[in-house]
C-alpha cells in the first residue's frame, strides 16, 4: 500500500510538472515588424559602443536568439543593417527633439541641442562610424545621412516658423534654409571634434557654443 501510495505522489508530481512545462515554454512568435524591430535595437546598442568594424553579423544573431541566415533575410549586408540602424535612431531623436509650442525658440533650441549632445556622447562609436561612411562616399549610408539632414532641416524651420519672435517671411525661406543646413553641418564637426577631446569642453559648454552659432545664422 506505502508503495502504491508512493507511486500515485511521484505520478502526480509528474503530471502537475508535465502540466506546467508547456506554459513555461510557450513564447509568442515575434511578426516581421516585430523582429526587425528587435535586431535594429541590438545592432544600436552594439554600434554605440563599439566601432563598426568589430561588430559581426553572427554576433547580433547569437545575442537576438535568431540564425544569420534569418538576419540577412532583413538586412542583406551589414552595410545595409548599419544604415537601418542609424535611420531608426535618427527618426528617434526627431522624435525627442521635436518643437513643444508655447515654448520660446531660445529655450527649445537649448533643450533639444542637450539631447541630442546626450545621445552623442552615449552612442560615440555609432556616430563616428556614421560620418566617416558618409565622408566616404558611401551610397547606402549617404542616402540615410541627405534623408537625415531634410528632416531635421525641416523640423528646425517649422518650429522657427511657429514662434512670434522667429516666424519668417515667404521670400526668407532661402536665406534662411541655407543658413539652417550649414548650422547642421558645423554641429556635425564639432561634436565629431569635442568626441575626439571630451576634456577640453563640457557637454554645457559644447551646447552653449553651438546654441549661439544657430541663433546667429537665424537671426538678423
Amino acid at each position: 500500500m506505502a508503495a502504491k501510495g508512493q507511486q500515485a505522489h511521484v505520478h502526480g508530481e509528474r503530471a502537475q510538472t508535465g502540466a506546467g512545462q508547456p506554459h513555461e515554454r510557450t513564447r509568442r512568435r515575434l511578426s516581421s515588424e516585430e523582429r526587425r524591430e528587435q535586431l535594429l535595437c541590438v545592432g544600436s546598442r552594439l554600434f554605440a559602443s563599439n566601432p563598426y568594424d568589430d561588430v559581426w553579423i553572427e554576433q547580433v544573431a547569437e545575442i537576438a536568439g535568431v540564425s544569420r541566415g534569418l538576419l540577412y533575410h532583413y538586412f542583406p549586408t551589414k552595410r545595409d543593417f548599419f544604415a537601418a540602424v542609424v535611420r531608426r535612431e535618427s527618426e528617434r531623436m526627431l522624435r525627442l527633439t521635436q518643437a513643444v509650442p508655447g515654448i520660446p525658440v531660445r529655450e527649445q533650441i537649448g533643450t533639444g541641442l542637450d539631447t541630442f549632445l546626450g545621445y552623442v556622447e552615449s552612442h560615440a562609436e555609432g556616430f563616428r562610424a556614421f560620418h566617416r561612411a558618409e565622408a566616404a562616399g558611401d551610397p547606402t549610408v549617404r542616402a540615410v545621412y541627405r534623408e537625415g539632414l531634410d528632416n531635421q532641416e525641416r523640423q528646425i524651420l517649422e518650429a522657427l516658423a511657429a514662434a512670434p519672435e522667429t516666424a519668417y517671411a515667404d521670400e526668407e525661406l532661402p536665406a534662411l534654409r541655407l543658413a539652417v543646413r550649414g548650422w547642421l553641418a558645423f554641429l556635425v564637426a564639432v561634436c565629431l571634434e569635442w568626441l575626439e577631446r571630451p576634456e577640453e569642453l563640457s557637454r554645457d559648454e559644447v551646447r552653449e557654443v553651438c546654441a549661439r552659432a544657430l541663433l546667429g545664422a537665424i537671426t538678423p
